[in-house]
């Protein structure tokens, strides 16, 4: 009898119709929520309206590639010498506005072209959902629920704030949005009206998207007068233990530890100035001494791949 009820439960939670159900019930908890915090009723009927699970958003978050990949494939995957002479062509096209960020938030205008040529191509590719779905996909699931529901409610709060529509606000499967790729959470900590006309759109306007990528890393810490990083050679029999973030030296230290330039020469001379040898692929593979704007750079993605590889692009752009 007991294994009867239990493969009838296992029968009605897998059924389509149980799974709907199931949902929409959520999904007027959520709606009670976003009232209850001040989201107007038109913004929310406007953003469910026929919302569903989305599958493919749970496939897509259950296949996360996780150490799958060594930095050297990584670097070829994002790096290409396409996206390289873009960035160049980016960088040129757009210098008046790209510089007006840079110099009101003190962050090089490479940096910016980097970050927007890796998160989305330079605004080419975006993402394929609907954010609202997708969110609500997420955080209807389970595995991470607390935090989508968060960033569910953040995203009607934008729609209510009037910045997007609900049809336009597109983005990655996980809700990451616009041509800068911000979760509805960094759009509001860090988003900006970069042209004047009173929204902060990340979807269209580049002087938005410009000066709220400067936002992002000014307020997390960039330090203007320093670079991210720069690629190292490190000596035979360098120890293990002080390769990482984890261990700051000064430059001089560096040197008589036998890091030099990439060609044998002396490290640049920097008073001052602390730095951590990263080692993405271990000790036989690329070293990079990495200063604390590297740091800044991993607040917007906790990815040592990612950091490097946005130093590494916008030193391209900049040549």
């Amino acid at each position: 009898m007991r294994a009867r009820l239990i493969l009838l439960l296992i029968i009605l939670v897998s059924t389509p119709a149980y799974a709907a159900q199931n949902f929409d019930a959520w999904l007027d908890g959520v709606k009670k929520e976003a009232l209850n915090k001040g989201i107007s009723e038109k913004t929310v009927q406007l953003a469910f309206n026929g919302v569903k699970p989305i599958p493919r958003v749970i496939e897509l978050d259950r296949k996360q590639p996780e150490g799958t990949m060594t930095f050297a494939q990584y670097y070829d995957r994002v790096i290409s010498a396409q996206r390289i002479k873009q960035g160049r062509y980016e960088y040129r096209k757009h210098r008046d506005a790209l510089e007006v960020a840079a110099k009101k938030y003190g962050v090089p205008a490479h940096y910016i072209v980097a970050l927007w040529g890796i998160e989305t191509n330079y605004g080419g590719n975006t993402g394929g959902f609907k954010v609202i779905p997708a969110l609500a996909t997420l955080a209807h699931d389970g595995r991470r629920s607390d935090f989508f529901r968060k960033e569910l409610l953040n995203a009607l709060k934008i729609l209510d704030e009037g910045h997007i529509s609900a049809q336009s606000m597109n983005g990655s499967w996980a809700g990451a949005m616009g041509q800068n790729q911000f979760m509805p959470s960094s759009f509001h900590n860090f988003a900006v009206d970069g042209n004047g006309d009173g929204k902060r759109d990340i979807w269209e306007s580049l002087p938005d998207v410009f000066a709220s990528t400067a936002n992002y890393l000014s307020r997390s810490g960039w330090k203007e007068d320093e670079r991210w990083g720069r690629e190292v050679s490190i000596p035979q029999g360098f120890p293990k233990p002080l390769e990482g973030k984890g261990t700051k030296k000064s430059i001089d230290e560096w040197t008589k530890l036998g890091v030099t330039l990439p060609g044998g020469g002396k490290l640049p001379n920097a008073p001052g100035l602390k730095a951590s040898v990263i080692a993405p692929d271990g000790l036989n593979g690329r070293t990079f001494l990495a200063y604390d704007n590297f740091r800044v750079i991993m607040k917007w993605n906790n990815s040592t791949y990612f950091a490097t590889s946005v130093g590494l692009l916008a030193d391209q752009i900049a040549q």
